[in-house]
């Protein structure tokens, strides 16, 4: 059984395309084609179930249409439409050391000063220039490459130096 830990959120299946099972793919991180994943993980009913692609194609930077297989028709990609779309965190770890900032999300941060943790990333707002961690009580934390100390993914958490006032704004 996947567990929610051992996976993140990678985007949402939108609508269905053509009518042999093709389904837009609208996601925030495309790690699936850099590290040529065999498949994706949906949330279906609340349980985290694989499900292996036969193809894809880009449409855009955050838009592909994808095929999975066993998906022949349309009527079987629309039953998939507004699904949840996750990728293994085991896979997203890449060899050269870089993470991706959706990776984060579920991690815990840590202020730097006080040794406390501050709370849990909810998601990652990118759609700007200047990213943000969204917390899950809804704060925001500016997600700076120069106020990331540490990254601890056995633990999944972030030490952050946080500037004096920010979180009570």
């Amino acid at each position: 059984m996947i567990r929610e830990e051992e996976v993140y959120q990678i985007g949402k299946l939108g609508k269905t395309h053509g009518v042999k099972g093709e389904i837009s793919f609208l996601f925030d991180d495309d790690v699936f084609d850099r590290v040529d994943a065999d498949y994706l993980i949906l949330k279906i009913d609340g349980i985290l179930v694989p499900f292996f692609i036969e193809e894809y194609r880009f449409k855009s930077d955050s838009n592909a249409l994808m095929k999975f297989e066993g998906i022949d028709t349309q009527e079987r990609a629309r039953e998939l439409t507004g699904t949840d779309v996750y990728f293994p965190r085991s896979l997203a770890d890449s060899d050269d050391g870089t993470l991706t900032w959706s990776v984060l999300v579920g991690f815990d941060i840590i202020d730097a000063d006080s040794g406390r943790s501050v709370g849990r990333i909810a998601s990652v707002d990118d759609s700007t220039l200047n990213i943000l961690f969204c917390l899950d009580d809804g704060r925001l934390i500016p997600a700076s490459e120069d106020l990331i100390i540490a990254i601890d993914q056995q633990a999944r958490s972030l030490t952050m130096h946080i500037p004096a006032g920010l979180l009570e704004l």
